[in-house]
């Protein structure tokens, strides 16, 4: 009679591992606003905390529709949006189908572009102004005169995704911001070079876990839901 010992063993196999996120994480969901509307030097864009505030351009309020249909069934349990109304019309239709309240957090406010507030940044980068290449030789917003300091704006940025997170452990949350903030987050989770991360385009949806200290990087600019409307993919704004 033969042992059960002595019985062939099925072999053990493994599954490779798929990403969840932790239980005492938030995932926040970063959004590019909308493409806003023009810039003309003739008629500079009003501010707002000292920042450009336009309001969507025709193309921006399609995509912000495009991004409600994308997110309404994805469980979104808050939103937040910025102090400048492109970010708050861009969340406005997911709102609606949801019944939610944004937040308003200055924290999430673009990064300070000093004497290129206006629209006057978008010239500068359009007709590569010496000093625009410099932004991009160097990677920081500290070569425009009066801009935000780059250690600045890395502790203000560093500092309301960790609060945002902390009020949201177990929830995932749409944040509607800005593409120069939305390149410092990606920068600050991943460790990467300043400006890896600034060319999100307009109505891009990026992603981070949040758990603790430890920022984790989940996604990069998605468009998919943006193929029936044009988009726009300046660095800031």
């Amino acid at each position: 009679m033969t042992a059960p010992e002595d019985l062939p063993q099925a072999a053990a196999s493994y599954r490779q591992n798929r990403f969840q996120v932790p239980p005492d994480a938030a995932e926040l969901l970063l959004v590019r606003h909308g493409e806003s509307e023009p810039a003309s030097l003739d008629a500079p864009f009003p501010l707002v905390d000292g920042r450009s505030d336009p309001a969507l351009a025709p193309e921006g309020r399609a995509q912000a529709e495009l991004i409600a249909a994308r997110l309404a069934a994805t469980g979104v349990d808050a939103i937040y949006v910025s102090t400048l109304r492109r970010t708050a019309e861009t969340a406005a239709p997911l709102a609606a189908r949801l019944g939610l309240v944004p937040q308003v957090d200055a924290g999430w406010r673009e990064v300070g572009l000093g004497e290129w507030e206006g629209g006057l940044f978008r010239k500068m980068v359009s007709e590569h102004h010496p000093m625009a290449m410099r932004m991009w030789a160097e990677e920081t917003f500290e070569v425009i005169p009066g801009a935000e300091r780059s250690a600045e704006f890395a502790a203000r940025v560093r500092d309301t995704v960790a609060q945002v997170a902390a009020a949201h452990v177990g929830q995932r949350v749409a944040v509607f911001t800005h593409g120069g903030v939305i390149g410092q987050v990606l920068a600050l989770a991943s460790g990467s070079r300043p400006f890896a991360f600034v060319t999100a385009d307009n109505g891009s949806i990026s992603r981070i876990v949040v758990s603790g200290d430890r920022w984790i990087v989940r996604g990069f600019n998605d468009t998919a839901h943006l193929e029936a409307a044009p988009s726009a993919g300046e660095p800031a704004g």
